[in-house]
């Protein structure tokens, strides 16, 4: 589909406030597409705030009971989980309506791009992204970005959740997904690969997964420390390496050189290709973003841009929405972060973070789904059970559910029964607010996990003004 045809199309977005979906319905918009939408949670009154942003944008919402699909032209635009029973599925069956994922869409867009920079891997795939992203557009190529998560550096009052960005430059950068096997739809110009670990498939799905996107791209850039991805680098045309701990890797960090606060990372950057040093320092805590921060120079360097010009770029990176993000600290000194780490890579990247440092940790987490939590329920329980220590909790409450047919018999019990006397269940996120509100004391630092939930935002707000 050309520009042209995807200009004149009437889009429709069920889900458009989705994470995967709000950036998406922006760039078609910002191409001067019409776009109009629904999602469950406008109609149940969450996140208000976001569809107003929306319609005051020129977006049409409709409640989600079929009746924005009215014309056979439209194409629907629906993740794959969403069931055929859904009403805007059913309406558009019967209109005869065309329909699209997400991912299909989303390669639609990437691979009509002149410069294609997709980042891979289990986890942090949006800091990436925002930071190869920022990079790209400091730089003045004034890029189009696709991201999960809102932006900071993006964030204006006309553009509150800024989780997209179009540009008119030629380059899309773009997080790409493993999850349901749609990486292998894009066509790269440079493919990063991050880490592979176990998170929605098998090790051995992801293996070759991964190992088929590396070999698509005309550059990969690959992180040399994690044995899986390091593993895939033969399948790569040519490749850029990267790495905290390998003294292989071309673009590296010299030895002893980090510096951690609560708020910030300090290193001196190597490029072994040369033997180049940079001082940086990002405004983004912990040693995953600093390796985060290296994927980024290495995506950018294969895309052209000096690393002189990427470290300066990327030093102004503000970070990410939800990604330890600080909501604040009371007058009793209790910190308040609010953090998308749900699944065990994340989790060890932001409880590591919050080790790095003194005071205890309250760590409440709302699963993302009963699906999740059944395929890394133990995994996940190990790595709470590994990293807290003294007197750290973590608590669980319900996983998140928004209606549906998933099997509920195995939930957040069996896992504080995994992770042990650190672990508490409080069934109701209400209740999760009231213990931590009674329990926190000063020097503490309470973080919010969990994913699929924007809601959970709110709750770290709210709960900060409780303790004070």
């Amino acid at each position: 589909m050309d520009k042209d045809a995807l200009i004149s199309t009437p889009w429709f977005f069920c889900g458009i406030g989705g994470s995967g979906m709000l950036p998406l319905a922006l760039i078609l918009r910002g191409m001067g597409a019409q776009v109009a939408g629904s999602d469950r949670s406008r109609d149940q009154g969450r996140t208000p705030e976001k569809f107003a942003w929306l319609e005051s944008l020129g977006f049409e919402l409709f409640p989600q009971d079929g009746s924005g699909m009215s014309d056979g032209a439209q194409i629907l635009v629906a993740s794959a989980a969403v069931e055929d029973s859904v009403p805007e599925v059913v309406r558009a069956r019967e209109l005869g309506c065309a329909r699209m994922s997400r991912a299909e869409l989303l390669s639609t867009l990437f691979n009509a791009a002149p410069a294609r920079i997709a980042i891979g891997g289990t986890s942090g795939k949006s800091t990436v992204t925002g930071m190869a992203g920022w990079i790209m557009t400091q730089a003045a190529c004034d890029p189009t970005i696709m991201n999960g998560a809102v932006m900071k550096n993006f964030v204006a009052p006309d553009a509150p959740f800024a989780s997209a960005r179009v540009g008119t430059g030629g380059v899309f950068v773009s997080e790409v997904d493993e999850s349901d096997g749609s990486i292998a739809l894009y066509n790269t110009t440079v493919a990063v690969l991050n880490n592979v670990s176990l998170d929605h498939k098998s090790l051995e799905e992801l293996r070759e997964l991964f190992g088929d996107f590396l070999a698509r791209a005309d550059v990969a850039a690959v992180n040399i420390d994690d044995a899986e991805s390091a593993a895939l680098i033969g399948r790569a045309r040519r490749v850029v390496t990267f790495g905290l701990d390998s003294e292989q890797a071309d673009i590296g960090i010299v030895a002893g050189s980090i510096v951690e606060t609560p708020t910030t990372i300090a290193a001196t950057l190597i490029d072994r290709r040369d033997g180049a040093t940079y001082g940086l320092t990002l405004r983004v805590p912990g040693r995953h973003n600093l390796a985060n921060a290296l994927a980024a120079l290495a995506a950018a360097d294969a895309a052209g841009v000096a690393l002189t010009q990427g470290v300066a770029a990327i030093e102004s990176f503000t970070g990410l929405a939800r990604r330890f993000d600080i909501v604040g600290t009371s007058a009793g000194g209790i910190t308040v972060i609010d953090d998308f780490g749900h699944n065990p890579d994340k989790v060890s990247a932001t409880l590591h973070t919050l080790k790095a440092h003194p005071g205890r940790i309250l760590a409440f987490f709302q699963p993302h789904g009963y699906g999740p939590l059944r395929q890394m329920g133990h995994e996940l329980a190990q790595t709470f059970a590994r990293l807290l220590a003294g007197e750290d909790q973590v608590i669980l409450c319900d996983p998140v559910y928004f209606g549906g047919t998933v099997d509920r018999t195995q939930g957040s019990q069996r896992i504080v029964d995994l992770i042990g006397d650190r672990a508490r269940y409080i069934p109701a996120r209400d209740d999760v607010a009231a213990y931590l509100a009674q329990e926190a004391r000063p020097g503490d630092r309470i973080v919010v996990m969990g994913a699929r939930d924007d809601t959970l935002t709110l709750f770290a707000k709210n709960l900060l003004e409780q303790i004070r």
